[in-house]
């Protein structure tokens, strides 16, 4: 359930938002000054802030141009006012959106929906683009560099052509190094087939991915065989 904290000195208005609000399966924290307003921002796990200007102790553009500084969450402005200055000023701090006294019940919540919708959206791009440059981010041992979204590999910046499945098996030891897996394991995972397969196809891949990736004459070496049990990518 979505949180929504309500800062609103007028006991009237505080009600009936809260009523609103819950009526449409939110739930919500009421306050009714600036400071403790501020408080609850910082310190909560909230979803919206909806946020009257004209406040004690702490007037809403402060408590706006605060939360900002600390915290990415939705803030619509709830004024009396109708002069432009103020809805200008209000969006300059960081409000996402503000809305004008008195308003109907359907044009608060499709406001709210709207803006938390919206930050949602947002913050599951970032995720989803953050989830990218992680996959994306170079790996580098020694002589070897990978970019794993690009599926490259270099040897002492020359770059070294991988075939698909020469590719994946050797990201997937890279990212387990000196980690021992067995044949089997190893085909399971990078060929994605359970049960028995031919375990022998590791060793093939295995063979090609050495000739291509290390020189003994160079003392480059990355790829362990441990006899008995399966290979091991050393760091």
């Amino acid at each position: 359930m979505k949180k929504i904290l309500i800062v609103e000195d007028d006991e009237l208005i505080a009600e009936l938002e809260k009523d609103y609000l819950e009526a449409s399966n939110y739930e919500t924290i009421v306050v009714n000054n600036g400071e403790d307003g501020l408080n609850y921002a910082l310190n909560e796990d909230i979803d919206l802030v909806l946020l009257d200007i004209m406040l004690p102790k702490m007037n809403g553009f402060d408590v706006c141009k605060k939360i900002r500084e600390v915290k990415d969450i939705s803030i619509i402005l709830v004024t009396a006012k109708k002069e432009d200055i103020d809805k200008i000023r209000g969006l300059g701090l960081g409000a996402d959106d503000y809305i004008v006294k008195p308003f109907s019940p359907s044009e608060l919540i499709a406001r709210v929906k709207a803006h938390i919708s919206i930050h949602e959206r947002l913050l599951n791009k970032s995720k989803e683009n953050n989830e990218i440059d992680e996959q994306d981010r170079e790996i580098n041992i020694k002589e070897l560099r990978i970019l794993p979204m690009s599926r490259k590999v270099f040897v002492n910046d020359k770059e070294v052509f991988l075939k698909n499945k020469e590719f994946e098996l050797l990201l997937f030891l890279v990212k387990n190094p000196n980690i021992v897996f067995s044949k089997q394991t190893l085909f399971d995972r990078v060929w994605d087939m359970d049960g028995i397969g031919d375990t022998s196809t590791v060793t093939v891949h295995i063979n090609r991915i050495r000739e291509k990736i290390e020189d003994e004459s160079k003392n480059i070496k990355f790829i362990d065989t441990v006899w008995g049990a399966g290979y091991r990518f050393r760091v």
